[in-house]
């Protein structure tokens, strides 16, 4: 009974709509915010600069970059009452958690009942200051440590790994965090952004259309594939030598079980982002005097290449980065919220400013029609 072909199973390579945030090319690896190659943007520029550029669609000049730290910095801590809810909530996911935090921060926003595109970009920069003090404070309270205030003196990754630890990171640590943030920014219309869209295409306010991304990211099949490798590496053991290491693998291949964090949707090259975190990896366990976990995911970066030709994605060696770093293996998907806010919000405001509501069709398989219905006594 269709009238037109159906789409593939996901919507593989059905195009959506237009956008001029963020453009992938999975032949050829190609990542890129607004036309600049994620490589120059993780090697030259900090998140806030990405967040400018997701926002306005250009890199801020020294003053508009000033100006954005400058809200960051008024937005950053959350009110009271808000921990109050937070600290009220029974034991679970802390993506659970994180659904609810966005959802009552709207409670208290100034401009809750303005949906004006000035409005609406007030609150992208709002939720994306608040959102990781959010995560941060969730982690520390969780950890069984009080919460602590924002550091104004202190940039947006260095304030998080401030707010979960209590003490001032190294400079490598911030830097390693803002890049893993700046990776992690935006990525297309994977399941997260394009629930955002549709959600904001019923002109719904910018704090749903987040909270429709953050439900859509705590599924396994899009978010959490990092806490999966570091739990895959806890288990082989930091203690294992490279045969361990294969036999542990090889025995997961046999098994057909997955191996966390490898192979990609869209990329059939190496995962443009994981080229950033392989390195990160690598420097902090140097720094920090923790190699060992960089030195079996590569291992198994070695072995996965051997047997099956398939290369790390962004999730891969971002465990390893995170946990040398402290981070529990709990925080990995909401830290991918406290990023990727900046890339939800730069398309929300984009469906806004062009919109249409996003209403595709359903191929029907079912019965055919019409089927004659029995009354209730004749069934």
């Amino acid at each position: 009974m269709t009238t037109q072909a159906p789409a593939a199973g996901g919507l593989d390579g059905v195009v959506a709509t237009t956008s001029r945030v963020c453009y992938l090319d999975g032949k050829r690896g190609v990542l890129a915010y607004c036309g600049h190659s994620i490589h120059d943007l993780a090697s030259l520029t900090t998140f806030e600069e990405v967040c400018h550029l997701l926002w306005h669609r250009r890199l801020p000049t020294r003053a508009e970059l000033g100006d954005l730290q400058t809200e960051l910095t008024r937005y950053r801590s959350i009110p009271d009452s808000v921990l109050r809810i937070l600290r009220s909530l029974p034991p679970g996911s802390t993506m659970d958690a994180v659904r609810t935090g966005v959802s009552v921060l709207a409670h208290y926003d100034p401009d809750a009942s303005d949906d004006s595109p000035a409005a609406s970009l007030r609150k992208a920069v709002r939720l994306t200051a608040q959102i990781g003090t959010l995560v941060a404070t969730l982690g520390r309270l969780a950890s069984g440590g009080t919460p602590v205030q924002p550091d104004p003196v202190l940039g947006h990754a260095a304030n998080f790994l401030y707010l979960l630890t209590g003490e001032r990171p190294s400079a490598l640590a911030v830097r390693a965090f803002d890049v893993a943030m700046i990776l992690h920014a935006d990525h297309e219309l994977n399941a997260s952004t394009f629930a955002a869209r549709v959600a904001a295409a019923t002109l719904t306010d910018i704090h749903s259309a987040v909270v429709a991304g953050v439900t859509a990211l705590k599924g396994p099949l899009h978010g959490g594939a990092n806490a999966e490798v570091m739990k895959m590496l806890v288990a082989i053991g930091e203690d294992a030598d490279d045969d361990r290491v294969d036999t542990a693998i090889r025995r997961m291949l046999a098994r057909k079980e997955k191996v966390p964090g490898f192979g990609h949707r869209v990329y059939r090259t190496e995962d443009p982002r994981a080229t950033h975190l392989r390195q990160m990896s690598r420097d902090l366990g140097q720094e920090m005097g923790q190699t060992r976990w960089f030195q079996i995911s590569e291992r198994i970066e070695a072995v996965m290449k051997e047997e099956l030709q398939i290369n790390a994605n962004v999730d891969f060696y971002s465990a390893s980065t995170y946990h040398t770093l402290g981070i529990p293996v709990d925080l990995f998907t909401p830290i991918f919220v406290a990023s990727r806010v900046a890339g939800w919000t730069a398309h929300v405001l984009e469906q806004y400013a062009n919109n249409r509501l996003i209403r595709p069709r359903a191929d029907y398989v079912g019965p055919e029609y019409p089927q004659p219905v029995v009354r209730l006594d004749e069934r």
